[in-house]
């Protein structure tokens, strides 16, 4: 499929998982607080790249009452890092919390139950009046747009963004252009952020406290994660209208807009409907969300983690769109198309 395609390097991480490993920092504002990575821990995250803030369920089970106490007044943000033995334990999740619930799963068994939100309060709080001279270009509006959401949180209703902090991440290629007169910005940043994302053919999305701007037809350069059988690969991979899904042991490597690479013969593959409504909907399905490639690679644009530090659940469950790839073995790089731009297969997710 024709398309503007991004470069990057090409790798391919493969891991050994064996052993899980769990750390789940509980701090303040000012970044001092406990690991509870020792107890029994539970979790449920849910990652994709929309502007709709990814959240994080867990649960500490059977923590002092004094323990639970300091963790409803005291602590206002979360962060987890997962891995296994042998291995630096990686980032899967960083947020601001957002509640928190005591409870009891049985009369030996009580937790606490915490929910957060990466990025909630600089999105859905953050307002703006500023002017852009004449002669900025897109780059000084996106770079003026994250740093005013950056500093504007505080307008939120408890005037505090719990510590979190809010950067400026992946940002590709933009037009040189420069604009022929000033430009007036007000109202919430989220709105401005998403006009200007779709304006310029991209995508946005806050991952881990940083705002990415992915191209519809391209992704975040970086390191291929390898998915086998032998890398964590559960059950066949099924191809579906919302992509392609697949399940593999929990892996923090796996990053949403990045590439994963199947190594797999096996998929599952989706069945198409018979009658006359069905056959422009196949059409299309069949040139994007239903796609499957040649060489197994595949964008990442859902990810759902779950885990349990004294139980059996430690998975991603992975939603991927097909990727039309030419590897320069030369310059070792990687031209990507994620196809078809339009209508955008993302569309199809329904936010969490």
């Amino acid at each position: 499929m024709p398309g503007v395609g991004r470069s990057g390097r090409r790798g391919t991480r493969v891991s050994q998982q064996y052993l899980r490993q769990l750390s789940l920092v509980l701090a303040d504002p000012a970044g001092k607080g406990l690991d509870f990575g020792a107890l029994r821990v539970t979790f449920e995250i849910h990652r994709g790249d929309l502007l709709t803030p990814n959240s994080c369920d867990i649960k500490i089970y059977n923590l002092s009452d004094a323990t639970a106490s300091t963790i409803d007044t005291e602590f206002t943000q979360l962060l987890l890092k997962v891995g296994y033995e042998g291995q630096a334990l990686q980032q899967i999740f960083y947020g601001s919390i957002k509640q928190v619930r005591k409870g009891r799963e049985d009369q030996r068994n009580s937790y606490v139950a915490i929910t957060a939100a990466d990025g909630d309060t600089a999105l859905n709080f953050s307002c703006l009046a500023l002017t852009l001279a004449a002669g900025s270009t897109p780059a000084n509006a996106v770079e003026a747009l994250i740093k005013q959401m950056a500093t504007a949180a505080n307008s939120s209703p408890t005037t505090d963004t719990g510590g979190q902090t809010v950067s400026q991440g992946y940002t590709p290629a933009l037009s040189s252009n420069q604009s022929a007169r000033g430009r007036v910005y007000y109202g919430l940043c989220k709105d401005h952020l998403r006009n200007f994302a779709a304006a310029s053919g991209c995508n946005a999305t806050i991952q881990d406290g940083q705002v990415h701007l992915i191209p519809l037809n391209s992704f975040i350069p970086g390191a291929v994660v390898l998915v086998t059988p032998a890398t964590g690969l559960i059950g066949v991979p099924e191809q579906t209208q919302n992509g392609l899904e697949m399940s593999v042991l929990l892996n923090p490597n796996i990053k949403i807009g990045q590439l994963v690479q199947l190594k797999s013969a096996d998929v599952n593959q989706y069945r198409y409907g018979l009658d006359l409504h069905s056959t422009q909907i196949n059409s299309l399905l069949a040139e994007s969300t239903a796609k499957l490639n040649s060489q197994g690679l595949y964008y990442v644009m859902r990810a759902e983690h779950s885990g349990d530090t004294r139980g059996n659940a430690w998975y991603s469950k992975l939603t991927c769109l097909a990727v039309d790839a030419t590897y320069t073995n030369a310059q070792q790089a990687t031209q990507a198309t994620i196809a078809p731009p339009f209508p955008s297969p993302r569309d199809a997710i329904l936010p969490y």
